[in-house]
Formats: structure tokens, sequence, C-alpha cells
């Protein structure tokens, strides 16, 4: 299997991507990585690997993009100007089906652009939504999007966002029937914008997805859902907010066992526990965001990701290769839409 990496997307640099992509290489036997940036940036970021990645640097091969895609660019701009840059050369290796999948950190509006152009979409889906698996409780996990992509919403789109993140959770994670909610400021059906209510009034018409209505917030991390769906605003100001909480948690943890001599004593006993708490909130562990409804494969990285948060976004990529996702988005979505024609005939 072969990944395109656009190396220059992230806050730190190339070295993040090219450790993060080594790292992924190790631990997915197959794996071969290409890497799109500066040339001679590039080939040194490989000989210089550190020692416990240097085996995996035959894996990785150095392809020249001169220029880059900036954090603050426009996507009318980068459309315009961005042909030669590391992360559109990255998404026509992929549409040109040189690469199996793309991953990049770089910025979010001109990647769904520039990744729309290049790869189109499936089953006449318009444009597509960012998606990302949050942790819940009992050690589970639910699909939430949209996450930035699609601001102001129809109804319409809050559907096709249900359907979308319903076959993800069924292929990916292999649950028979997921559980779908659209999340909103409370259960009553008279209750949310008028986007929302009129989504839940089609998902309940559908009836070929186990739609279970109306969520709050505090729903989503008790795992009363598989998928969540929402506008982009909203989903963003969630995902940050949940990440940032998690943050603090471990924070205020460890400063609570470090302030006092009988404190340190007990974190050293507890210390075991703590590094598991740690692992299962970090949010490093859930990094890649898919750009669902896309004829390709496209993982959007966090720009500020370490090289071990950036491989677990290329992990996420092979995953969803392995899984064939666009071809199993295209077949269900057009045979959905096709019965749900017949039945309005």
């Amino acid at each position: 299997m072969r990944i395109a990496i656009d190396a220059m997307g992230g806050d730190a640099g190339p070295a993040v991507a090219v450790h993060g992509a080594a790292a992924a290489v190790q631990a997915c036997p197959g794996l071969e990585v290409d890497l799109f940036g500066p040339g001679d940036q590039l080939s040194n970021e490989l000989e210089n690997l550190p020692r416990h990645l240097a085996a995996a640097g035959s894996h990785l091969s150095v392809h020249h993009a001169p220029g880059l895609i900036r954090q603050n660019q426009r996507p009318s701009d980068a459309l315009r100007r961005g042909g030669e840059t590391s992360m559109a050369l990255m998404l026509a290796h992929v549409a040109n089906r040189n690469a199996a999948a793309g991953v990049s950190a770089g910025n979010t509006g001109a990647l769904m652009a520039l990744a729309r152009r290049a790869l189109g979409t499936v089953a006449d889906i318009p444009r597509p939504a960012i998606c990302t698996a949050i942790p819940t409780r009992s050690d589970g996990r639910c699909y939430l999007l949209d996450l930035g992509a699609n601001v102001d919403v129809t109804a319409g789109r809050l559907v096709d966002f249900a359907r979308m993140g319903e076959v993800m959770a069924r292929h990916v994670d292999g649950l028979a029937a997921p559980r779908v909610a659209l999340l909103n400021v409370g259960s009553e059906g008279t209750k949310g914008s008028e986007a929302v209510r009129q989504a839940d009034a089609l998902l309940r018409a559908m009836g070929s997805l186990n739609y279970i209505g109306f969520i709050e917030g505090d729903g989503i991390f008790a795992g009363s859902a598989d998928v969540v769906v929402c506008d982009g605003f909203v989903g963003n100001a969630v995902l940050k907010a949940s990440e940032g909480l998690a943050r603090m948690l471990i924070e205020r943890v460890q400063l609570t066992f470090e302030s006092h001599w009988s404190s340190r004593l007990v974190g050293m006993l507890a210390r075991p526990a703590l590094r598991r708490l740690k692992n299962e909130l970090d949010p490093v562990r859930y990094n890649g965001a898919s750009l669902l409804g896309l004829d390709g494969i496209v993982i959007k990285s966090h720009g500020s990701a370490d090289a071990t948060g950036f491989s677990y976004a290329v992990s996420r990529a092979v995953q969803e290769v392995r899984r064939g996702l666009p071809a199993r988005l295209a077949v269900e979505l057009d045979a959905r839409c096709g019965s749900t024609q017949q039945e309005q005939w």
C-alpha cells in the first residue's frame, strides 16, 4: 500500500511529517510513503532520521514540490496559484491513482477545495464533510461530523452527513446498526434550529438508518450514539473544547500529585493507572479527520500534531484504504438515493 503525504503543512515543519511517516511504516508492514515538499529539505530529514526510525527510511520516497500552501491562505487563492505546492501535487498523486490515500496537516480550507477539485465527490455529494472519532465511555468511540467544512447547512446536508457517518461506522468499526443522532440543545422535538428540526423529520421518514433522534452534548461522551451529526460551526467548537478539556484534566491530575510530598508518594504508586488515563484521554490518539464524500481518501492531521500524532493520521488513512471506504460510500449512497426516489414516486 502506498500513501502520499504533504510534508510541509504542519506548524513545526517537515520533520514531524517525516518522523511520523517513518513511525507509521514501522507499525504497518508493507506500507510505502511518498513525501511531497522541497527535495533537498526532505532528503536531509530522511538522512537524519533518529536511530530507532532509520530502518523505515527505505520505505519513504521524496517527490520535489517547490511551493507550499500558507496556513492563512484563502482557498480561492490556493485554487488559482497552488498548482506547484506540496499539497496540490500530493493530491494529484492520489487522483492519478499513484497512491491509495493522502495525508496533510495543512490549511483545512485549501485542502478541502483542492481535494474536491482533484478527486471529485461520490454519489452527488455537493461538498465533503470533516469527520473524526472521539473517545466515549467504556473505551468506545463516536464519529462526529461536520467539524468545520460546512458552517451553514441545510436539512438535506445534515441528512447527507448522517448517511456518510453511518457507512463509516459500519465498515470501519464493524457495527451492524450504528446509532445515529442529531446534536441539539435539547431532546424535545421543538428544540433547535429550523434546519435541525427538518433534518430530524427527514431522518425519521427514511427508515433505513438506526436514527435515535436528538442528543445533547453530554450524550456524545457518554456513548449514547455511534454517529453524531451537526453543522461545522458547532462540531468544530465541540471538538476543540473537548481537546482543551482533556489536556487540562491531564495537567490538573499531574499537578495535584506533584504538589506535596505525600501526594508524590501516592502518585508514584498510581503511575501505571495515570499513564493509562493519559493515553485514553490524549487527543493525539484520535488525530486524523476524514474528508468524507470525496472520491478518494484524504486525511487531515492537526497542524500542531507531533510526530506521534501524525503517525496516527497516517494509520487512519491505511485503515480507510483497507476498508475501501469511498467505494462503499458510492455504492451505498447511490443505492439509497435510488430507493428514496422510488418511494417518493
